[in-house]
């Protein structure tokens, strides 16, 4: 049996499966510049508003997908890959707007606290997605997407690393209880964030990898 991507030939490079994940993994990143806004903007009472917008387009692009995957008689993937890669994007800026929302909570008793190391790491585990999601529409090679993933991974070990700093920082008591309580429940939100980038990218690897 010829392999998924021997298809290719018969979709345009413009192919609206894959303009759909170009699309998700966009809104990924709007997700994070809209985090590193909030986070930096102290002139103002930040909003969720940003972030509402980019998980509405994410969920209709699930929707479409879904759509496009029941009325489609031929797909460029299998159609489960293309809905597992979908879904894993899409709970990326869910999970940024639930930390958007608690920063938002308590945003005035947190002006002393940043996370720009992690959000310019969430940048290039973003960037990295949309890099790995093109491959995907060249018919991929192998080598390149696994440079990538494991690009991806080493960004998500230097933040578990951070994540460990962080809480030893809490534990030692340098904070108030509920700054605390509030500061963890933040750090481990954004571990997940980039849990969630983890997945994604596995996910298409794992995709390139069936499919070689």
């Amino acid at each position: 049996m010829l392999a998924m991507f021997s298809i290719r030939k018969f979709f345009k490079k413009d192919d609206q499966f894959f303009a759909l994940l170009q699309a998700s993994a966009a809104e990924c990143r709007h997700s994070v510049e809209a985090l590193d806004r909030v986070l930096h903007n102290h002139s103002m009472l930040p909003t969720l508003e940003d972030f509402v917008v980019a998980r509405r387009k994410e969920k209709e692009i699930v929707s479409e997908m879904e759509n496009l995957l029941v009325k489609s008689f031929m797909t460029p993937l299998e159609p489960a890959d293309l809905e597992t890669i979908s879904r894993a994007l899409y709970r990326i800026p869910k999970t940024i707007e639930k930390f958007a929302e608690r920063f938002i909570l308590c945003a005035p008793q947190l002006r002393d606290i940043s996370f720009g190391r992690q959000v310019e790491m969430l940048k290039s585990a973003t960037d990295i997605l949309a890099k790995m999601i093109e491959q995907l529409t060249r018919g991929p090679k192998l080598t390149a997407v696994k440079e990538l993933q494991d690009e991806l991974q080493r960004i998500e070990g230097e933040a578990d690393k951070l994540l460990v700093g962080s809480l030893k920082t809490l534990y030692a008591g340098q904070y108030d209880t509920v700054k605390t309580v509030v500061l963890k429940d933040l750090v481990e939100l954004l571990e997940k964030v980039f849990d969630r980038c983890r997945d994604a990218g596995s996910a298409v690897f794992q995709v390139v990898l069936k499919n070689s």
